[in-house]
């Protein structure tokens, strides 16, 4: 079994991305963001707002979370806000900066997207997304 090859080559595809996102945003004139930043751009963009939710998500602390949303809030790509339905939690949001940086970094995704179903061909990029997109079940046990 090749297990080891599988948590690499998964790591290095997503590298892959991000690496091509990033590169494409900074072409366009927009500040370095970690990786950090975008995944929890990723998860705004997604519906996911509460701070705590999206700590859940990528499986991190909420300190860390708020570390990473201040850091994105001192760029003005996100605000923080109470939530309308419910005061007792904040939500994040992107701002009209953050905004326009998510337009450039769908229109750089649609271009990598394109870019990788041309180089692996249509049918196997279909069936990696599928795959990716499967229910793998419950986590393995701990």
């Amino acid at each position: 079994m090749r297990t080891n090859q599988l948590i690499i080559a998964l790591f290095q595809r997503f590298c892959w991305l991000d690496e091509g996102l990033q590169a494409r945003l900074h072409a366009r004139g927009w500040p370095d963001v970690s990786r950090s930043q975008s995944m929890v751009m990723t998860n705004i963009v997604s519906g996911i707002v509460r701070p705590s939710d999206i700590a859940r998500n990528l499986g991190v602390s909420r300190q860390a979370i708020h570390k990473t949303i201040a850091q994105m809030a001192a760029l003005r790509i996100v605000d923080m806000a109470p939530d309308p339905k419910d005061r007792r939690h904040m939500i994040v949001s992107l701002t009209e900066t953050g905004a326009r940086m998510r337009r450039d970094a769908q229109r750089a995704m649609d271009t990598l997207t394109a870019q990788l179903a041309e180089r692996l061909g249509q049918d196997r990029f279909d069936a990696l997304l599928e795959t990716l997109e499967a229910d793998w079940g419950d986590n393995i046990e701990r």
